[in-house]
């Protein structure tokens, strides 16, 4: 989840300015072509007869030549250099011109104006000012030439003092709408971000929100469905190809479609339980238009099993605070127990018959204390805090740790998955321990007596897409009578367990949008299966 606003990107911040640049380099093109038209072209006479033919001509065609290259690279290098070589291109060849044009000199000059105003408006304030400043220097050095060498032409000093003025105006102008300009667009990048993170904060909330939501148009297809709603629809339905690969909602679900028309025809809706494909829970349809008087319409999928399972979490949770309760009375007469039980192991008064005695005593009492620890760990669960985990990485460190921290000899553990990356939202500390659970059973439980245990961690997406890790052993597999109650609390087949490890880490995978399930192996063995939270906040279908 994004926790604040997205930087402003400094290639993005200079995009406009770059837009700028493009527009100043291209008006200098057209007044170097308009310098070599005037003096090459048919029209030479409209500006009168340079002071020096060839001077002229040789900077006419010079100026054009920078022009077009500074044009070429106007989308590359540092933006500052490029308008820094470009003003002092426009000052050069634009005084010179003046010079060597001199019934054309006011023209030049007022067309010069332009380019130290755009200077100005790319640059820092500095900067724009110091292009001005050079711009009347050079005007009242080429007039101050002029008059040395006797070519004044009646030129006054006046005129070239009123241009000094008016190019400071100009630059200081420019250069604080360029100021205003970039702030604005720093501003409009900033509201940009903050709203590109407020929808992915709304498909985000959207996405975990147990509630199906459906977008339908008005033919009938699904625009869009969050994960909820694509795990209550299943596999139901085809795609139209002719209309753009869309799935259609009276493939998918009859009779929600014949309800989402009565609906649209009588306004009346029908909130009776509906069960949209076999083996799925029911469900409550609500609707409501996405626009007023638009023809797409959302419909929100309440899934009932919900309600009792709420109801069932309330049981758990007095259960878990009673037995959280139980366990610390528990805790203090147990530590006493063994306690005693070690005192009595150190005594040489008892007889070696009924130290097997204290054994057993000191057996059970260490078997209460991890039944006291379950039930604590149960009841201090911490919320999940997901995050976006890329789970083959994951699942191969996970195995990795595993076999560093607990020596399984013979027995193998390995993982598998795609070479592609499976991204998953999740709690990777939670997803850890549910990992621990799965693995440890299959480890103790998944083996052929005799014979090394051999359990794979399988990393894929799954018929939907989504993300899901299947723990696989070889074993003998478990009856279907017990594994109708496999992840009932404190449910256990062995003398020696708990019958809580299942029980949280299905907790825990509910508690990150996920689902942990038995799937029997045909052949044997057996399969512990997480479908987890896509990284995509919202499904095309």
């Amino acid at each position: 989840m994004p926790s604040g606003l997205a930087p402003v990107s400094p290639a993005d911040a200079d995009l406009a300015l770059r837009r700028e640049l493009y527009f100043f380099t291209l008006y200098r093109l057209l007044e170097a072509a308009l310098l070599v038209f005037f003096l090459f072209g048919p029209v030479a006479d409209l500006i009168g007869a340079p002071r020096h033919d060839l001077f002229a001509r040789s900077l006419a065609l010079a100026y054009l030549f920078i022009a077009g290259l500074l044009f070429l690279f106007s989308r590359r290098g540092e933006l500052r250099s490029q308008v820094f070589a470009g003003i002092a291109s426009d000052l050069f060849f634009g005084i010179l011109a003046i010079h060597a044009l001199p019934r054309a000199g006011t023209g030049i000059a007022l067309m010069l104006m332009f380019n130290v105003g755009a200077a100005a408006l790319l640059l820092r304030a500095r900067y724009g000012i110091g292009a001005a400043v050079l711009a009347c220097i050079g005007l009242i050095g080429e007039w101050i030439w002029n008059e040395i060498g006797g070519e004044s032409l009646g030129r006054t000093v006046a005129e070239p003092i009123m241009f000094a003025l008016g190019y400071l105006s100009i630059a200081l102008l420019t250069n604080a709408l360029g100021r205003q300009m970039r702030e604005t667009q720093d501003l409009a990048e900033r509201r940009g971000a903050e709203a590109a993170n407020y929808a992915e904060i709304n498909e985000l909330i959207i996405r975990r929100m147990r509630t199906g939501v459906l977008l339908v148009d008005g033919e009938g297809r699904l625009r869009l469905a969050n994960e909820a709603a694509m795990l209550l629809l299943g596999d139901s339905g085809e795609y139209d190809g002719q209309r753009h690969g869309h799935r259609v909602l009276a493939i998918a679900s009859p009779e929600l479609a014949r309800r989402l028309s009565r609906w649209r025809t009588e306004g009346r809706p029908d909130e009776s339980p509906l069960q949209l494909a076999p083996d799925l829970p029911e469900v409550v349809p609500r609707f409501t238009r996405l626009l007023a008087g638009s023809d797409q319409t959302l419909i929100f999928l309440d899934d009932t099993s919900l309600v009792s399972r709420h109801a069932e979490s309330i049981t758990l949770a007095a259960l878990g605070r009673f037995s959280a309760s139980l366990a610390h009375e528990i805790r203090n007469p147990l530590a006493a127990i063994n306690y005693a039980v070690q005192l009595l192991e150190e005594s040489h008064d008892i007889a070696i018959s009924d130290r097997r005695l204290l054994e057993i005593v000191r057996q059970q009492g260490s078997r209460m204390n991890g039944i006291v620890e379950n039930v604590l760990g149960m009841a201090r669960r911490e919320p999940a805090k997901p995050e976006h985990v890329e789970l083959m990485g994951f699942v191969r460190q996970f195995v990795d740790e595993y076999r560093t921290s607990h020596p399984i000899e013979q027995d193998t553990l390995r993982a598998t998955g795609p070479r592609s990356q499976v991204e998953a939202l999740v709690d990777p500390r939670q997803l850890h321990q549910a990992l621990t659970v799965l693995v440890h059973n299959a480890l103790t439980y998944g083996r052929i007596p005799g014979q090394p245990a051999r359990v794979t961690v399988h990393v894929y997406f799954d018929e939907v897409g989504l993300p899901a890790i299947d723990v696989l052993d070889r074993g003998p597999g478990i009856p279907e009578s017990v594994a109708e109650r496999l992840f009932r609390p404190f449910f256990t087949t062995s003398s020696h367990g708990t019958g809580l490890g299942l029980y949280i880490a299905r907790e825990l995978c509910r508690a990150n949008q996920a689902s942990l399930d038995f799937v029997p192996v045909p052949g044997g063995g057996g399969c512990f299966r997480i479908r987890l939270a896509g990284a995509s906040a919202l499904s095309l279908v």
